[in-house]
């Protein structure tokens, strides 16, 4: 069994109220959303809505120090609750995407990856979380290859 977790919504509250000059000395941008899906929101895990507002950060996925240590930019949406998901979900954000999976083991190395279709999101976090030596899975959309969640084994 898996828990996929969002971003928490607290590491970016900071940034909302802030104006874009402000924004960007923080690595970021506000942006309006103008297709949906297109904008995907790390804390709610949904896409934002065609005019909503969202904010473009740059977030530090993978703070191991190793050679994979990583970052990106990602979308935060202001107005988002955060995704509290059950064991097992997998939201449709994961669903409506081509994604890169990368499983990495307790020093922060990655040991295995996959590129797959969002509809068989579940069969490659099964078989990656089947390595006794994975420790977690970061999930990318494969295109753009930014993070969208992370996915951790449920013992």
């Amino acid at each position: 069994m898996f828990q996929i977790s969002a971003l928490p919504k607290n590491r970016f509250e900071h940034l909302f109220g802030l104006t874009d000059e402000e924004l960007n000395a923080h690595r970021a941008l506000r942006r309006t959303a103008t297709q949906k899906p297109g904008f995907p929101c790390r804390v709610s895990l949904q896409d934002a809505e065609p005019g909503e507002e969202v904010l473009l950060v740059h977030f530090e996925h993978q703070s191991e120090n190793t050679p994979f240590r990583s970052s990106h930019a990602v979308y935060v949406r202001p107005s988002a609750t955060e995704a509290r998901l059950q064991a097992g979900e997998v939201p449709e954000l994961l669903r409506s995407r081509t994604l890169s999976l990368r499983a990495f083991d307790a020093d922060g190395m990655m040991i295995d990856a996959g590129l797959i279709e969002g509809s068989k999101v579940e069969r490659e976090i099964e078989r990656q979380l089947a390595q006794s030596a994975t420790r977690y899975i970061h999930v990318h959309s494969a295109l753009p290859g930014c993070y969208i969640a992370r996915v951790d084994r449920i013992r």
